[in-house]
């Protein structure tokens, strides 16, 4: 089992728990509470630095519910979090971009994340051809 070492802002914000079985991803919460309008953009402070095993990532999104309840987008999609990102000042946020007026509460769960190994080394071998049947168009359904 690996071991993730969490240094917490405040001591109001609900702490981090793991359900096994349940999921393999983590909620995270607002550290406090966030106020926009329509168009704004924020960084949504989630009220922890985290110092993940070595060879680690972490890939942060957001919950299902988080559009529908909050109207917000994180506005790269999906963040990575370095296993560098580790100091005593490193507070993990998560960007985004709200799409109606709207209020996230402090310990509102806008978020969740999990921790995936690095890529490993890899070499680019370059070539005529890959020697592969073509699908014949994009994506998975052939049609262009």
């Amino acid at each position: 089992m690996e071991t993730i070492r969490i240094k917490y802002f405040s001591d109001d914000v609900e702490r981090l728990c793991y359900i096994d079985g349940k999921s393999d991803w983590i909620d995270l919460r607002a550290s406090e509470t966030v106020t926009l309008q329509a168009g704004e953009f924020a960084l949504i402070p989630l009220g922890v630095a985290m110092q993940l095993p070595q060879g680690y990532e972490g890939h942060l999104v957001p919950r299902s519910s988080t559009f529908k309840n909050y109207g917000i987008l994180q506005t790269n999609s999906c963040g990575i979090i370095d296993g560098s990102y580790c100091g005593d000042e490193d507070m993990w946020r998560m960007p985004v971009y709200a799409t109606r007026d709207t209020v996230i509460e402090k310990n509102d769960r806008i978020c969740q994340f999990r921790i995936v190994e690095n890529q490993p080394k890899i070499l680019f071998e370059e070539c005529e051809n890959l020697g592969n049947k073509s699908r014949g168009g994009f994506g998975s359904t052939g049609k262009q």
